[in-house]
């Protein structure tokens, strides 16, 4: 079959890559062409677009990007009407997908869904679009599959693609890494700032400010693979280091983690490593999304499929150096790193066992 893929961030491109080796195993014959990133591209087909061309964070941001969103959103309508695939597979990304799937689904296109945007927190009217236009929605969090029914829409519980990711990750040595990039013996605090360019210089100078509070940690930037090194460089000092396309191996070798809302809360929760999630967005932005996101007591991934508070969220003024040393200091020693610790071990057994992979592939081939 001829399957085309639309993944537009950084987390697409991983949960991308891991459906695409899925749907090579099950389908000998697939034909890939995708808009996805370097993971993506490593399991072969054809890149269409890199997502790197197609990130931009925040209302103000987006209004200053239209005219480039939109030409994206022509080019693919007329690549996909040119190859004609047997299915369209959307990864998240609803801003430009939900758009895409009308256009396909028109053409008789089979469309199908994988990670649905987070429609119950905003935007849940966007659920008739899908039901419209969306043969088959495939979700990860176990709270969506309610969600969908309550409006009428069939959907699969696939699992959580992250467990599918970090099982297959091997043993590593600290010492061999901390050797191989050029650290120093000291433990290492990792920085994970987002991954996108404009959220990045928000996101690092707060995170950084707190280094003259933790003299006896280094601190290590976890480089997004979409940014060039000499971006990160200005940043960069004695104990301040930087590692690009590592993100996984530094957080194993981690004893904490100051990190940007986003999929990496989670994933930073799956590798069992205690963080304090950020988040700082343009002041316009900002207001626009408190007056359009729904009654959600919380940004980050982890706390939202545990309804209650496991990781500190410092968001907008609360992100603060002050802010940042306190939370730090408890995640690094005591009583609240071992209770972080101890829900994390719940916060696996929610999202069940790894296959999510597999799930989805498997309902992709029946569509």
């Amino acid at each position: 079959m001829k399957y085309y893929i639309i993944a537009g961030e950084a987390s697409g491109d991983l949960h991308g890559s891991n459906l695409m080796k899925a749907l090579k195993q099950k389908d000998p014959n697939a034909e890939l062409r995708f808009w996805g990133g370097d993971l993506m591209t490593a399991q072969g087909g054809t890149l269409v677009k890199h997502y790197r061309d197609l990130a931009f964070m925040g209302f103000l941001e987006v209004a200053m990007n239209l005219r480039t969103i939109l030409n994206n959103i022509k080019f693919c309508k007329e690549d996909i009407k040119n190859n004609t695939p047997d299915v369209l597979i959307l990864v998240d990304y609803p801003g430009f997908n939900l758009r895409i799937a009308k256009f396909a689904k028109e053409l008789g296109i089979k469309v199908v869904y994988y990670i649905s945007p987070q429609l119950w927190a905003w935007k849940e009217g966007r659920v008739k679009i899908i039901k419209k236009y969306v043969d088959e929605m495939m979700v990860i969090l176990p709270f969506e599959e309610d969600f969908y029914k309550k409006h009428g829409v069939h959907s699969h519980f696939v699992g959580h693609p992250l467990l599918d990711a970090i099982s297959t990750l091997q043993d590593i040595d600290i010492d061999d890494f901390k050797t191989e990039n050029g650290l120093n013996e000291k433990e290492i605090i990792a920085l994970l700032p987002g991954s996108r360019k404009q959220e990045v210089e928000k996101m690092l100078e707060i995170m950084i400010s707190v280094r003259p509070y933790f003299k006896e940690y280094q601190f290590v930037i976890a480089g997004a693979p979409s940014l060039p090194k000499e971006f990160y460089q200005s940043y960069v000092d004695e104990n301040v280091h930087f590692v690009s396309n590592k993100t996984y191996d530094l957080l194993r070798c981690s004893k904490a983690a100051l990190v940007t809302s986003g999929t990496a809360t989670l994933e930073t929760a799956l590798l069992n490593i205690p963080e304090v999630v950020c988040y700082r967005g343009s002041k316009i932005s900002y207001a626009i999304a408190k007056r359009l996101v729904k009654n959600i007591k919380y940004i980050s991934l982890v706390n939202l499929i545990m309804d209650r508070e496991v990781v500190k969220e410092l968001i907008q003024n609360d992100l603060n150096t002050k802010n940042l040393v306190e939370e730090l200091k408890k995640v690094l020693e005591g009583k609240k790193r071992s209770q972080v610790l101890k829900d994390y071990e719940l916060l696996r057994e929610k999202l069940g066992g790894k296959g999510a992979s597999d799930n989805a592939a498997e309902v992709i081939l029946k569509v």
